[in-house]
């Protein structure tokens, strides 16, 4: 450009030849000419224009013309976007601006380009502004490069916030809070203050559960950390208490060019509901599990005295009194299988809303008194007070045989799960609208937990070891559901385990309609249920009586007990040479038992046969643990009880 501007014709321009030139023009094109950086002069009212070497790509085809020309001619197409800036430097303005969009005219097409660059006023020989140079570089690709950039970052920022997963980004060795986006907020609540704030400020409760050690850990070793349904207690709102979830959540280490870990991105999802889905899952399969082996259970009971009776029966010096009581107890065992038979199919036709209801109007009085005398022989045997409130007038729009069914199961069970001797109120009354039954007992009470799951089908609270009779955990499902069909709602009540128990009933009531009435029980209590030497323990009589009874024809002497305790002090007063105790009995069961005989000198040596209706290799393990010399799994084999008899008399012989 030296070249050139001194090869000018100087002369014919306003400016005259360069001798004429003053000394700051000379000064100033100087200094430009030695910078390799693109610089533009423009001197003089006009603005006439001076540039380098470095200037001239930015000029493209304006190039040589430009030179002395004014800066209208040059730029025309500037003037409206920078007019102010050049009036500024007029002034003795400084101005600077970093990738400046402006309208440029290159190679004759107008072209949007981008400049960093600086304007400053030029003084002339007098001290005046006398024009203005600029230092510049034109930006356009970088520009366009760090938009694309700054575009492609938004776009990821969106994402970011859009994620339906929760994520957040936390930075350096406090984890500080960079970035989170709407799910991450949802998730420790929407209140919180986040970015520029350790997550230890920020989630006081999250630290104390380790979340910030897990951070620490991924800061320091690099690696990340998986986490599947691990549980987290937040609090989203103050002054409410912390929430439990579940979340699945990856922290994944950030690194820097030098491969230094720096921060952290959080991301995951709750999983709350997957979570307790799946733990119901289990919950069920494992209901599932126990179902089928209390099932084989329940049935192996009634098939004891059923095999014992039909072993009885075929000896040849059964007497009649001993045949008749034979036949009674297959019987009523029989019965006992058919009611377990028509639980099960009632819960099928439950579960396909097949069941039908016959409904018609009836007394609540003559529905009590009905379930009461299915409830009556269970009772009796156990020798517990009843007492019955009614109320006169209440009638129901309802199936007979479904509502006995549920009134009666309710009764069994209040019995069933309280201790000879103890006390169940029955009342009915009228509420508004709604027939209330309730069936109160002072049993075993129920615990808090299983208040929330006592009617759901297959749930038992009472362990089966407790109770023999502890059923098929189908019962309060049953209830819950027929009564469901009739409108109605049950619900329990208990203060805890040892506290008994009340159950409700509430149905919807027809209008008042005098019905004649059937018989009533009465508020009053019902009346209370009593060789070698070989003791029969077992809570089922029925068992007791045919054992012992097959027993004795075969010549032996038998003692009875049909409780755990009184077993122990039956044992203890009549020293057996054998003992056939039963494992689900009350008050003492079975293991209990045979650890209590043989803690005792007199118990040593007696021979403890184990009689259950669980049968697998952990059970027969824990009999032998508690001292148990045999483990029979029910219905009881008569030979092999006689082949054990046997040897134990030929041993004493």
């Amino acid at each position: 450009m030296a070249e050139l501007i001194n090869a000018h014709d100087w002369a014919s321009h306003p400016l005259g030849a360069i001798p004429t030139w003053p000394q700051a023009l000379y000064s100033i094109i100087a200094t430009m000419l030695a910078s390799r950086f693109p610089m533009y002069l423009a001197w003089g009212k006009e603005g006439y224009s001076f540039y380098n070497d470095g200037y001239i790509p930015i000029l493209t085809n304006k190039h040589p013309d430009a030179l002395g020309a004014s800066f209208e001619h040059v730029w025309g197409e500037l003037t409206p976007d920078i007019r102010l800036l050049i009036d500024r430097t007029r002034d003795d303005h400084t101005s600077y601006f970093e990738d400046m969009p402006l309208t440029l005219l290159k190679n004759g097409k107008i072209e949007q380009c981008c400049f960093t660059f600086s304007y400053s006023g030029v003084r002339g020989d007098s001290g005046e502004v006398e024009g203005f140079y600029a230092v510049c570089l034109e930006t356009t690709q970088a520009f366009h490069v760090k938009q694309q950039r700054a575009n492609e970052t938004e776009r990821l920022r969106t994402l970011f916030e859009q994620t339906p997963g929760f994520m957040a980004v936390v930075r350096g060795p406090d984890h500080v809070f960079e970035i989170a986006n709407d799910a991450y907020r949802a998730l420790v609540g929407n209140t919180r203050e986040l970015i520029g704030r350790s997550v230890l400020a920020s989630l006081p409760e999250v630290a104390q559960q380790g979340f910030v050690a897990l951070l620490d850990q991924v800061y320091q070793s690099g690696e990340p950390y998986i986490g599947r349904s691990i549980p987290l207690s937040v609090v989203r709102s103050t002054g409410q208490p912390p929430i439990d979830i579940f979340v699945d959540f990856v922290y994944q280490p950030i690194f820097d060019e030098a491969r230094q870990v720096v921060g952290i991105m959080a991301q995951g999802h709750e999983v709350t509901e997957a979570h307790l889905a799946r733990e119901n899952l289990i919950k069920i399969d494992r209901q599932k599990d126990q179902f089928i082996a209390t099932l084989a259970h329940e049935l192996r009971n009634p098939l004891a005295p059923i095999r014992a009776a039909s072993h009885l029966i075929q000896l040849p010096n059964i007497t009649p009194e001993r045949l008749d009581k034979a036949t009674g107890i297959i019987s009523r065992q029989v019965e006992h299988m058919a009611k377990l038979l028509d639980d099960l199919m009632d819960v099928a036709r439950i579960s396909r809303n097949q069941v039908q209801l016959v409904k018609e109007r009836l007394s609540a009085n003559t529905l009590m008194a009905t379930a009461l005398e299915a409830a009556r022989p269970l009772i009796d045997k156990k020798g517990q007070k009843i007492t019955v409130t009614q109320s006169d007038s209440v009638y129901l729009d309802g199936d007979m045989v479904r509502l006995t069914q549920v009134i009666s199961n309710l009764v069994c069970n209040a019995s069933k799960y309280t201790e000879a001797g103890g006390e169940i109120i029955v009342s009915t009354r009228r509420e508004g609208e709604q027939c209330v039954i309730s069936v109160e007992d002072n049993g075993i009470g129920i615990s808090a937990p299983a208040l929330h799951t006592i009617f759901d089908m297959f749930s038992q609270e009472s362990e089966v070891i407790e109770r023999s009779e502890g059923g098929l955990g189908i019962g309060l499902g049953l209830v819950k559901a027929l009564v469901g069909l009739h409108g109605g709602a049950v619900h329990a009540q208990s203060e805890g385990r040892g506290r008994g128990s009340i159950f409700t009933v509430m149905l919807p009531c027809l209008p008042d309609q005098a019905l004649p009435e059937g018989g009533a029980p009465s508020g009053s209590p019902l009346p209370a249920s009593t060789g070698l030497k070989v003791l029969v323990a077992d809570d089922n009589a029925d068992l007791v009586d045919i054992l012992s009874s097959f027993l004795e024809l075969m010549g032996h002497q038998t003692v009875v007990a049909l409780d755990g305790r009184q077993a122990f002090e039956v044992a203890k007063r009549e020293l057996p040479s054998m003992a056939i105790l039963d494992i689900g009995m009350p008050g003492m069961n079975g293991y209990e038992l045979a650890q209590a005989i043989r803690a005792e000198p007199w118990g040593r040596a007696m021979t403890l046969v184990a009689a259950t209706g669980w049968g697998n290799e952990e059970d027969q393990n824990r009999t032998k643990a508690a001292g148990f010399d045999i483990h029979m799994t029910k219905p009881i084999s008569m030979e092999k009880l006689s082949e054990i008899l046997d040897q134990l008399s030929a041993g004493q012989a």
